[in-house]
């Protein structure tokens, strides 16, 4: 007799957020990069920014933050994950500070988490220049485990190149997995080609653009899956920051209940 095939495996929704969050600041044209370039070092009105920003956060299981600070002279020496994370109401947060410039500057990437990770870990990714990382989240265990990391890459395509080779590896024996962030290059430019032949991430279906927030041109900011069902997939706007938030929902596994 043959054997009964094995039920499918129970699944529940997620909602995700990936969003740049510039340190709060708030740009809506490329001139204002000279003439509010003030807010790179000073904390005025980024404190309206970052209600909005947790208000828009709020109704996401998960969130990723590039852009955030974790409490420099910009930021009025407030970290940002920690202060989104309270405003709203995720019990769990981490922050990975990748670049500092004295006490008037700092960013990195960051998570804020309705659910409790298995496992938190952090790495800095290489490149020609320091500063950038990948932070990255184990939930679940055995059948309903999945990963998800938190990157934002760098601007030039050969420092990419390593960083992506590096995330190739790092997330090659993940059989479900989100990989999200700032990768400041389309999803299909050739640097990214290692991370789809040696990690089961896929590009998204669809080309969606993300910067400038104002006149969406460029697609820069990906939330990409793999081993996972992808239920809805869109940018919005975050809160006055110059590239757009990408949102997603997935179907991921749940644990089966105990009989």
């Amino acid at each position: 007799m043959a054997a009964k095939p094995k039920p499918p495996a129970s699944t529940r929704p997620l909602r995700l957020l990936s969003a740049n969050i510039q340190a709060g600041s708030s740009t809506r044209a490329y001139r204002e990069y000279v003439t509010r370039s003030w807010s790179h070092v000073l904390p005025n009105g980024k404190r309206l920014n970052l209600d909005s920003l947790a208000a828009l956060a709020e109704p996401f299981d998960l969130v990723g933050l590039q852009e955030s600070d974790p409490g420099s002279l910009r930021s009025g020496f407030t970290n940002q994950a920690d202060y989104l994370a309270e405003r709203g109401g995720f019990p769990y947060w981490s922050h990975q500070p990748n670049r500092r410039i004295s006490r008037i500057a700092g960013s990195g990437n960051a998570l804020l988490s309705r659910l409790e990770p298995k496992e938190l870990l952090d790495y800095a990714l290489p490149g020609r220049i320091a500063g950038r990382g990948v932070l990255l989240a184990r939930f679940g265990e055995g059948d309903t485990a999945w990963d998800l990391a938190v990157t934002h890459l760098s601007l030039g395509a050969k420092s990419r190149q390593l960083q992506l080779g590096f995330l190739a590896d790092l997330l090659s024996e993940s059989p479900r997995l989100v990989l999200m962030g700032d990768f400041n290059c389309d999803f299909d430019a050739p640097e990214m080609r290692a991370l789809y032949r040696e990690t089961k991430l896929e590009p998204p279906a669809e080309r969606i653009a993300t910067f400038p927030s104002w006149a969406p041109q460029r697609c820069l900011d990906h939330v990409l899956v793999g081993g996972l069902k992808i239920n809805h997939y869109q940018a919005i706007p975050a809160a006055g920051s110059d590239h757009m938030a990408v949102a997603v929902e997935l179907q991921v596994p749940t644990a089966k209940p105990v009989t």
